[in-house]
């Protein structure tokens, strides 16, 4: 088959997939190389398969270089967790490794999912057997797959949540790849067959373009961003009972400063599904992305290119064809807000959940706030709760009897109840600097230092309480999914930060760029008189990003093609 592929037109890591014998690579030798901290790199490529990011500290940078010592590399592993639902015997197990094996803390994505930071090379192949113990796994948590699978977080918000998660598990596990090449570098499992005779009936010797994210909401809660994944399934509830799924596809955040060919995109519904064609819907939409995506340009390779490119009606069809049968008409569906909705939640079954907000998604003790130690504690006495992610980074305590011991606990460390302006309960912030190659600035870190600071006009303003999405990344890539928040702000040099306003509440409007490369002070500067405009002349109900293109502040983006950067 090689001889008839010009590898010249494709994409480097085209390459480097197809010569990884199934994502083995180099990656035993690259483990086993005593000389340096990092791996070989094409192994870079290939790790992210396996849940793995290649990073190096960058505050240390430039003492490492005075001291003509390599960078100090460390790896990010990100674990598989469809719908973000996990035991307190798991949450246990990731809270020692983060101690034992990473730099002490856990990072709750913005896909449902934990990440370590700060694994060394040494200690790579024992940590993903620690997570594999408790019977997680890393296998495409990255990589050019279908990644972590989303679903509606809170099961006392909605009878049909057991039913979503369990759409979740299938999904990723039918469109999981099937390669052995995991458990065997990872879990010392022999080679059962020549990797000649190995087969991946979905994903073939090249895998995907590019990465493939999925989710699954229950209106009115839009809590996983359903508009920014590749695919997404719109549970439809009729009389208490789920009939089935609008489908949505060509979401996609993903952007490039300077390259205006390469834009974020919110997904188009196509359809509707029965309960029992979802996993073969998902199926053959990725097999026609597998199929007709652009591998000679990866900053083109994502679906929602592949359908901007051939238009929608086209994407449509195909997804037919591939099927052999016609997708449904949509059915009628509302979202309310993107947001999590924080406290205690009482569900059908007379149990107890409690969403719980956490900064920026780091779990590790302040001297104020003892989270880490105290959510150790709860799993330790509450045998019975769950620990499930959102995708909005914070977590839930749920579906248990104890509520009251999880309040005496949780007080007891400082960590419930809190007292969070409506903006603060409302942000995201990806990890960006120290260890984020990617990017240009401070996200997670800094923050919450900005929060602070809008608080104080909000405050001045009488609007502490009032709602508003804001979302910060290091860069243009979209991570914490800035380009859906009503202030979004994207790194674009150290303490420089381009500022979008008038996306929405319920995650349905990209939003606009309004001003470029703003520092801390002009960054204020520019939001006081809007809050202020806002606070005397906001409609009954209006939301910061709706008021914003109804005065003019910027004009809403429609589609991604018309996106500024």
């Amino acid at each position: 088959m090689s001889e008839t592929i010009d590898w010249s037109k494709l994409a480097e890591v085209e390459k480097i997939k197809y010569d990884s014998d199934y994502l083995r690579g180099t990656l035993k030798e690259s483990l086993a190389d005593p000389v340096t901290g990092a791996i070989a790199n094409d192994d870079t490529q290939i790790s992210k398969f396996h849940g793995i990011y290649q990073q190096h500290d960058r505050d240390l940078e430039k003492e490492r270089k005075r001291q003509k010592l390599e960078p100090a590399f460390s790896f990010l592993i990100r674990v598989r967790l469809p719908g973000g639902v996990t035991s307190a015997a798991q949450w246990l197990q990731m809270d020692a490794l983060a101690d034992t094996h990473a730099n002490g803390t856990l990072k709750l994505t913005t896909r449902q999912a934990f990440q370590l930071h700060g694994v060394i090379k040494k200690k790579l192949k024992a940590t993903i057997q620690g997570i594999n113990a408790a019977l997680l796994d890393t296998i495409a948590a990255c990589g050019d797959v279908n990644r972590n699978v989303m679903s509606h977080a809170n099961p006392a918000e909605s009878a049909l949540h057991a039913e979503v998660y369990q759409l979740a598990g299938d999904l990723s596990a039918h469109l999981m790849p099937r390669t052995s090449a995991y458990h065997e570098i990872w879990l010392d499992k022999q080679k059962v067959a020549d990797s000649k005779e190995e087969i991946e009936p979905i994903y073939g010797n090249r895998y995907l373009p590019r990465k493939f994210k999925i989710g699954v909401a229950i209106p009115p809660y839009n809590d996983v961003d359903i508009f920014s994944q590749d695919l997404g399934f719109i549970a439809i509830e009729e009389q208490g009972q789920l009939v089935g799924y609008n489908v949505t596809a060509g979401g996609g955040l993903g952007s490039t400063f300077g390259i205006p060919e390469a834009y974020p995109r919110l997904a188009d519904v196509i359809g509707f599904c029965t309960p029992e064609q979802a996993v073969e819907v998902a199926e053959k939409i990725v097999l026609v992305q597998k199929d007709n995506g652009d591998r000679t340009n990866r900053k083109q390779a994502r679906l929602k290119y592949t359908i901007d490119r051939n238009g929608l009606d086209w994407f449509k069809a195909e997804v037919n064809r591939y099927l052999g049968y016609d997708l449904q008409p949509a059915r009628p569906f509302n979202f309310s807000r993107n947001g999590d909705r924080y406290g205690w939640k009482k569900g059908e079954d007379g149990k107890w959940s409690l969403n719980l907000f956490i900064e920026g998604g780091r779990v590790k003790d302040s001297e104020t706030v003892k989270l880490k130690t105290a959510l150790r504690e709860v799993a330790e006495k509450v045998k019975d709760a769950q620990f499930i992610l959102t995708g909005n980074q914070n977590l839930i305590i749920g579906n248990t009897q104890e509520k009251d011991k999880v309040n005496r606990i949780l007080k007891q460390y400082g960590v419930w109840p809190l007292q969070l302006s409506g903006l603060r309960q409302n942000m995201i912030a990806c990890v960006a600097l120290n260890t984020c190659g990617l990017a240009f600035a401070e996200a997670e870190r800094y923050l919450p230092t900005l929060i602070s600071k809008i608080e104080q006009i909000l405050e001045e303003h009488g609007l502490l309480k009032q709602e508003i999405v804001i979302r910060m990344t290091g860069c243009p890539n979209g991570c914490g999914r800035p380009y859906l928040a009503e202030i979004g702000f994207i790194g674009k040099s150290l303490g420089h930060y381009n500022l979008y306003l008038g996306g929405n509440f319920n995650g349905t409007r990209l939003n606009t760029l309004y001003k470029e490369t703003l520092s801390e002070d002009e960054i204020l500067a520019e939001l006081r008189p809007i809050i202020a405009d806002y606070a005397d002349n906001r409609q009954e109900g209006e939301g910061f990003g709706d008021f914003v293109i109804r005065k003019g502040y910027v004009k809403e983006t429609k589609e991604g093609k018309d996106f500024k950067h």
